[in-house]
C-alpha cells in the first residue's frame, strides 16, 4: 500500500458526515458519526509533523475549517489556495471500512471528496520537504466544512476576506481543470384552492389539479425553452420537480399544494431574475402561484477566465488545452464571489459520488497528486 493510499484509507475510516444529514440512516462505527472535526485534527497532526503552520478557523460549533500554510522561502508575492471539503453525505456502517479491489479504493468520500483532500495535502507535504519549493508563492491548504449542505466553510473564508490569487477547489473532475459550473436554485411553488366536500367537488377549487398543470408545464414546455439557451461549456439550464405535497385526505378538495424545484442556473443568470422569469412564464399560461426561495444561501454559477496566467499555468501542468465545465455546484462559486479566481480540479468521477459503492481509481489518485505537485513546483 502506498503512502497516499494509506492516507485516503485513514480518511475514509474517519466518518465526517455532515450533521445536516443526521436524520438519515445511521452511519459510522463508533458513535462519532457527524461533523468534520476528527478528520481536521487528523490532517492537522500530519501537517504539524511536517513543520507546516496549522490553524483551526472557527465556523460552526465543533466544526472548524482547517488552514495549513507552506510559506515561501522569501517574501510572499502571491497565494495559491488548495480547497477541498472535509464533509460527506451519509452512509451505511460498511461504507466507512475502506476496501481495495481491482485498482480501486471503495468507501464513503473516496471520490467526493477525500480523494482530493489526500492528493492535495500529500502534494503539499512532499513540497515542504523539497529544497525547490517556491520562492515567492505561499501555498495554503483549506479543509472546508459543510460543502454538502450550506457551504458554511467557504462562506466563512470569504466573509473573513481571505485573499488568494487562485483557488483550486477539490472535487472529482477526472483531473480536468474546470473553469465553469452551474448554480443551483431551489424554489418552492405554491398553489391555493378552495376546500370543499369530496362528494361535491364542484363547490371547491382543487389546488393539486392546478399544480399538476404547473408540473406538466415545467417538465415539458419550460424545460424545452431552457434547452434553447446554451453556454459553450455548460450546455443549457435545467429544471427538476423534486418534491410535491398537498391535500389532507381523499374526501376533501385540497386547498393547498406545493412543489419544490431544482433550477440549475447558468453564468449571467441571477436568482431574482430566474424567479421573475418563472412568474412571467406561469402568468402567460394563466396559472397563479407564489414562488419563494428555499436555499439557506445563494448557490451561484461559476465562470472563471481560463486565460488568467495562473489558470493557464495549471492547465499547462496537467496537459489540458481547453477549459471545461461541469453541471454540479461547489465551493468554487462561493470563493469566486468573494474575490478569489477559482477553478475546480481533482481525481475521481462525480458519477461515483454519493453512491452506495463510491470508489476512486488509485492510479488516478496518484496521478492527481503528482499533477498538483508539478503545478506547485512550477510556481515562482
Amino acid at each position: 500500500m502506498t503512502r497516499l493510499e494509506k492516507l485516503l484509507s485513514d480518511l475514509i475510516a474517519l466518518p465526517s458526515v455532515n450533521p445536516a444529514f443526521a436524520a438519515s440512516p445511521a452511519s459510522g462505527r463508533d458513535g462519532c458519526n457527524y461533523g468534520e472535526k476528527n478528520v481536521a485534527e487528523f490532517l492537522a497532526a500530519s501537517a504539524s509533523r511536517a513543520g507546516l503552520e496549522v490553524e483551526f478557523q472557527p465556523v460552526l460549533p465543533g466544526r472548524p475549517n482547517l488552514i495549513v500554510r507552506l510559506l515561501p522561502r522569501k517574501k510572499i508575492h502571491r497565494t495559491v489556495l488548495l480547497a477541498p471539503h472535509l464533509d460527506t453525505v451519509n452512509a451505511a456502517n460498511s461504507q466507512f471500512i475502506p476496501r481495495r479491489k481491482n485498482g480501486r479504493l471503495y468507501g464513503r468520500g473516496a471520490c467526493d471528496t477525500k480523494g482530493s483532500v489526500a492528493a492535495m495535502l500529500a502534494a503539499l507535504l512532499e513540497l515542504a520537504q523539497m529544497k525547490s519549493r517556491p520562492l515567492n508563492t505561499e501555498i495554503v491548504f483549506a479543509g472546508l466544512i459543510d460543502e454538502e449542505h450550506a457551504q458554511a466553510g467557504s462562506r466563512a473564508l470569504s466573509a473573513r476576506k481571505f485573499n488568494a490569487d487562485l483557488a483550486i477547489v477539490g472535487e472529482p473532475t477526472r483531473l480536468r481543470v474546470v473553469t465553469a459550473h452551474k448554480g443551483s436554485l431551489w424554489l418552492e411553488i405554491k398553489t391555493r384552492g378552495v376546500a370543499a366536500h369530496g362528494a361535491t367537488p364542484q363547490f371547491g377549487k382543487n389546488a393539486i389539479h392546478e399544480m399538476a398543470r404547473i408540473v406538466d408545464l415545467l417538465q415539458t414546455n419550460y424545460a424545452a425553452w431552457l434547452r434553447g439557451r446554451r453556454h459553450k461549456l455548460l450546455g443549457h439550464a435545467t429544471v427538476n420537480v423534486g418534491l410535491i405535497y398537498g391535500g389532507a385526505q381523499p374526501n376533501i378538495v385540497p386547498e393547498r399544494c406545493a412543489i419544490t424545484i431544482d433550477r440549475r442556473t447558468m453564468p449571467g443568470e441571477t436568482d431574482a431574475g430566474v424567479k421573475r422569469e418563472l412568474q412571467k412564464y406561469l402568468r402567460a399560461k394563466h396559472l397563479r402561484a407564489t414562488i419563494m426561495d428555499t436555499k439557506l444561501a445563494p448557490a451561484l454559477p461559476l465562470e472563471t477566465n481560463h486565460r488568467l496566467p495562473l489558470v493557464q499555468a495549471l492547465m499547462k501542468s496537467v496537459g489540458q488545452g481547453n477549459a471545461a465545465g461541469v453541471n454540479f455546484f461547489c465551493d468554487a462559486a462561493v470563493l469566486s464571489a468573494g474575490g478569489i479566481p477559482s477553478v475546480v480540479f481533482g481525481p475521481g468521477d462525480v458519477a461515483q459520488a454519493h453512491t452506495a459503492d463510491e470508489w476512486i481509481s488509485l492510479s488516478q489518485l496518484e496521478r492527481g497528486k503528482n499533477l498538483i505537485l508539478k503545478f506547485l513546483q512550477s510556481l515562482p
